[in-house]
């Protein structure tokens, strides 16, 4: 039996198994496999969300990301309760609205409690999931009381040496995952993931993160390429590699079949058709962005 019957048999890997199925020459059966799998359990379907990124302020300094509080050259937008209902107006062909942003405290628990709300009674058929970043739990719990019922939150790497490099030593890796818990001890429908190429990243750290989602089992996840943003420390390094990442979502496919996994906006900037090639490696989500088009330029995680 090959690695990958191994693992859609198994759910797991040997480490070594895991690199070589990481590195091999060879990654189509892999998606074959993949794809099987995404039909036996969704069909055909993909699934379309609407993106709204109502912040581009972060109190943040992520040394990868544009938004960064540093970044002095980002011109810096919110947007109100009414502007983020226009957003959800417009969003006809979506079943779920995704409200996204940097760690924005002028949006406090109250207001994004209201805005939470006003969604569910004048959308009730539409789910609210929120990317907010690290909140402590009452304000998780507040959300979730108001009606949101998906959270995203990538862990970005499980190694706390390397996640203390991209933060530079300001942030650790056991508060986020503590967040993580706690969203799924309130109820939420738990999004995780990492990025795939990110600078001091190796294969271990990798396969680490594979062992991490194999015991933490999200209900969605997040795998994009690292993308550059010039306006960063990080402005020289490279991006991240699209075959890598398609072999991620692959094995991700086989060790999660029922996930909810995007085919990410970051895979159209690596390869033109990096987005279909997402789904046909077992993606069957994508984003469809709702954000105003005056500002959407502004939410700058990376270039482009």
């Amino acid at each position: 039996m090959n690695n990958v019957d191994r693992l859609r048999k198994n759910g797991t890997l040997t480490r070594g198994e895991f690199k070589a199925l990481l590195t091999d020459k060879q990654g189509e059966y892999l998606f074959a496999q993949a794809r099987e799998v995404t039909e036996q359990n969704f069909g055909n379907k993909i699934y379309t969300r609407g993106l709204i990124e109502f912040s581009n302020y972060c109190k943040q300094n992520c040394l990868y990301c544009g938004l960064r509080c540093d970044n002095k050259k980002l011109e810096r937008y919110r947007l109100n309760k009414e502007e983020i209902l226009q957003c959800c107006a417009e969003g006809h062909d979506v079943d779920t609205f995704v409200l996204q942003s940097g760690e924005d405290d002028f949006y406090t628990t109250e207001k994004m409690v209201d805005i939470i709300k006003a969604i569910r009674q004048r959308f009730p058929d539409y789910t609210v999931t929120l990317s907010l970043g690290e909140k402590d739990a009452s304000a998780y719990q507040a959300y979730y009381d108001a009606g949101a019922r998906r959270f995203l939150l990538r862990h970005e790497t499980i190694d706390s040496g390397h996640y203390r490099k991209l933060h530079a030593g300001k942030r650790e890796i056991a508060t986020r995952i503590e967040c993580l818990r706690q969203l799924k001890r309130i109820g939420f429908q738990t999004g995780s993931g990492i990025m795939v190429g990110s600078p001091w990243q190796t294969l271990d750290n990798i396969i680490d993160d594979i062992y991490f989602l194999g015991i933490f089992k999200p209900d969605m996840l997040g795998i994009g390429p690292y993308l550059v943003s010039r306006d960063t420390p990080f402005a020289n390094r490279e991006n991240g590699s699209l075959e890598l990442t398609l072999r991620l979502l692959a094995i991700f496919r086989l060790m999660h079949p029922r996930v909810l996994m995007p085919a990410t906006t970051a895979l159209i900037f690596i390869h033109p058709q990096g987005r279909e090639m997402g789904f046909l490696a077992g993606a069957n989500v994508v984003m469809h962005s709702l954000t105003p088009s005056h500002v959407r330029e502004k939410y700058r995680l990376y270039d482009k």
